[in-house]
């Protein structure tokens, strides 16, 4: 089993649109079916529903 890299803040970035996750409203989690990628959600793609995908395992939520 791989273990997931660290991820700092400045790194993290919307799965959905690549935006830089620094504005209020962001969040980032471990994805809830390999556990292994940290995935980020923007404010905007949150709200809109936006379709991200694991680059790991390739899950696809809302």
């Amino acid at each position: 089993m791989a273990m997931a890299a660290t991820v700092s803040a400045v790194d993290l970035k919307c799965t959905s649109c690549g935006l830089a996750l620094s504005a209020r409203g962001a969040t980032h989690f471990q994805c809830p079916d390999c556990g292994e990628a940290t995935l980020g959600r923007c404010p905007r793609c949150r709200d809109q529903s936006v379709t991200f995908r694991c680059p790991n395992c390739g899950f696809e939520g809302p």
